[in-house]
């Protein structure tokens, strides 16, 4: 059985930066690990959703994932991203572990709907193609049932369970069937977008992990929300949220994909150049760019 590395802290979810040529840049990619690693995450998940993992080519993504374990250095885990069409997920998984990934994000596969019971089978072929653990992200199309859960959660190489789906109802359930099935150590992440939004409420059902795109450009403020949630201080939590976090969300959600590209522009509005999106992301509005930076500030401001 493949070992089940527990995860703690803040995960730290990179940006892909792209020079202007469009390729991937890979000296700024390292310089952005390196400030992200510096700030004290718990993990990196590179060339996930926030790394633009939609967007690489295999031989891109073995160089961004290289990178990111170099640059690391074994400070802390460095987990890869992974998915797509079955043959395409089993490749980058095998060029994750080429590069020295301590694991795997197991995306969605797209453009297709299907039944639980083949998403079971995706996850036992991907499996099968490496030696790295896997934490498997149910989103968009992939949805499981708790049972299905439970029996992806019991296969030797999955150790963790990611939601980007919001049921909370559905989540509570799946939580109760797989720790009945394979025990309290199996981790559950909460996946959603700006994830600090739903942190009280993912933590009443037990899933107390979460991805942070905030890190990227504020971990400042990204490591003071998780202090406040961990150490009770509500009336810290609560500041943050209501006076950065949630006005990032609704500038969020006025464009889709702004999710990524707003990300990637506050990194830039930060001092780090990582370039723009790649189609079909577009990036922010000079508008909607002057009030990310209001938001950036005031989030700086409360801490």
């Amino acid at each position: 059985m493949r070992s089940r590395m527990r995860l703690t802290g803040v995960l730290f979810f990179p940006v892909t930066p792209f020079a202007a040529d469009g390729t991937v840049d890979e000296k700024t990619l390292a310089t952005h690990i390196e400030q992200g690693v510096a700030a004290g995450p718990g993990g990196v998940f590179v060339a996930c959703g926030t790394g633009e993992f939609h967007s690489l080519e295999p031989g891109e993504y073995e160089r961004v994932v290289r990178i990111a374990v170099e640059v690391t250095g074994g400070r802390v885990p460095v987990y890869a991203g992974a998915g797509g069409p079955v043959a395409l997920a089993d490749r980058f998984a095998r060029a994750a572990e080429r590069a020295g990934a301590d694991g795997l994000l197991l995306l969605p596969p797209y453009l297709v709907t299907f039944p639980p019971e083949g998403l079971v089978r995706y996850v036992e072929q991907v499996t099968a193609a490496t030696r790295l653990p896997l934490i498997v992200y149910q989103r968009g199309n992939a949805v499981f049932t708790p049972e299905t859960a439970a029996r992806i959660a019991a296969l030797p190489g999955v150790t963790g369970f990611k939601d980007g789906t919001g049921d909370l109802d559905l989540m509570q359930r799946i939580v109760l069937t797989v720790r009945s099935t394979v025990g309290e150590d199996f981790q559950f992440f909460n996946g959603m977008p700006t994830a600090e939004m739903t942190v009280p409420a993912y933590r009443a059902v037990g899933v107390d992990l979460y991805s942070s795109a905030v890190f990227c450009f504020a971990p400042e403020v990204s490591l003071a929300f998780h202090r406040a949630v961990g150490s009770g201080d509500t009336a810290t939590a609560e500041r943050l949220l209501a006076e950065f976090f949630q006005p990032l969300v609704a500038l969020r959600d006025t464009v889709p994909g702004y999710a990524i590209s707003l990300i990637k522009a506050a990194v830039r509005l930060r001092g780090l150049d990582v370039g723009g999106v790649r189609p079909p992301l577009v990036d922010p509005s000079d508008d909607h760019l002057a009030e990310l930076q209001k938001i950036i500030d005031s989030g700086l401001g409360q801490v």
